[in-house]
């Protein structure tokens, strides 16, 4: 009995097909020749090759980039024959002994420090002490460094200040690989701020090294040129800052004092603050002038005699003057 094919749909669109169209029969299902693509890419199957995953059909170029694991020696998407090593997969003809590149894939392997050996290599390595670098995963033959808690040849780094390629003599700081002669400079002069060698003029302050430019007061961060600092628990401030953050509150203007004081009468003044009650005369000690207490109040003693006699009679009696 013929087939009809308009009782026949496709498994892609369900449209039916054409007496004379051709139909595409894959797993019991038919699609017609245009619909059957991979539901990736939505292109023809090159050659009619295709692959299924969970009843999907996908071009071998992205069921590869899907589905299929990379080669841990060449890059490249494991498919057929595949070894499961080191949490890995493989080629046959990629996975070899790190040392002498034998094959592995049927001869069997001893792991050492995360990597493939043959016995034989194995036990030479083992025999010699000898370890692998990080850096190019070959065996360290001769004199290695540990760097950020791992050995490596110490020939794949550069000095951080001079360029030069290092030995096993080189010297670790912060982070970065200095040759010995430019680790020695860089103790007599590192930076406090950056923590990077001073070339140039040094600061010296709070018991350390400065460039100039980051020498600088802790709370508004400009820079103090020359200026006068003042250090409280091992910062700089400008003047201003500090009379702000820790300096004393004049009793006259209410302000933090930015130069000298005058501490008396239980009060802190500005210097050109500390003045005569009556006739606004400084008292400080630079002019020269001298002052009365009276009722914890300084008068010069010129405004002091004009004060009624029975006046000052009364207060000495009381103590207060």
């Amino acid at each position: 009995m013929a087939l009809n094919p308009a009782s026949v749909f496709c498994a892609l669109c369900s449209d039916s097909f054409t007496p004379h169209e051709n139909m595409v029969n894959s797993g019991g299902q038919v699609w017609h020749q245009k619909c059957f693509v991979c539901v990736q890419c939505f292109k023809p199957f090159p050659d009619g090759l295709y692959f299924e995953h969970e009843g999907r059909k996908y071009c071998e170029h992205d069921y590869q980039a899907l589905y299929a694991p990379c080669c841990a020696g060449c890059g490249e998407f494991a498919t057929g024959r595949v070894i499961r090593a080191l949490a890995q997969s493989w080629h046959p003809d990629c996975f070899k002994c790190v040392v002498c590149k034998v094959s592995l894939a049927d001869i069997g392997f001893i792991k050492h420090q995360g990597r493939p050996l043959c016995k034989k290599c194995n036990a030479e390595m083992k025999g010699a002490g000898m370890k692998f670098c990080m850096k190019c995963n070959l065996p360290i033959h001769g004199e290695n460094i540990t760097y950020r808690n791992q050995v490596v040849h110490p020939h794949h780094f550069n000095c951080r200040k001079c360029g030069k390629q290092l030995t096993h003599k080189c010297r670790e700081r912060d982070g970065d690989l200095y040759c010995l002669r430019c680790y020695d400079n860089l103790e007599s002069a590192i930076c406090g701020a950056c923590r990077r060698p001073i070339e140039g003029r040094i600061i010296h302050a709070l018991g350390k090294m400065w460039h100039p430019e980051h020498f600088v007061c802790a709370q508004c961060e400009k820079i103090f040129d020359g200026r006068r600092h003042f250090e409280r628990k091992g910062l700089a401030y400008c003047e201003l800052d500090y009379s702000e953050l820790f300096g004393d509150i004049c009793f006259s203007c209410n302000k933090p004092c930015k130069s000298d004081v005058v501490n008396i009468l239980n009060n802190t003044w500005c210097i050109h603050h500390f003045r005569c009650v009556a006739c606004d005369i400084v008292l400080s000690n630079k002019s020269g002038a001298h002052f009365i207490d009276m009722d914890l109040r300084p008068y010069c003693r010129k405004c002091f005699e004009k004060i009624p006699t029975e006046l000052r009679r009364r207060l000495k009696k009381r103590g207060d003057l």
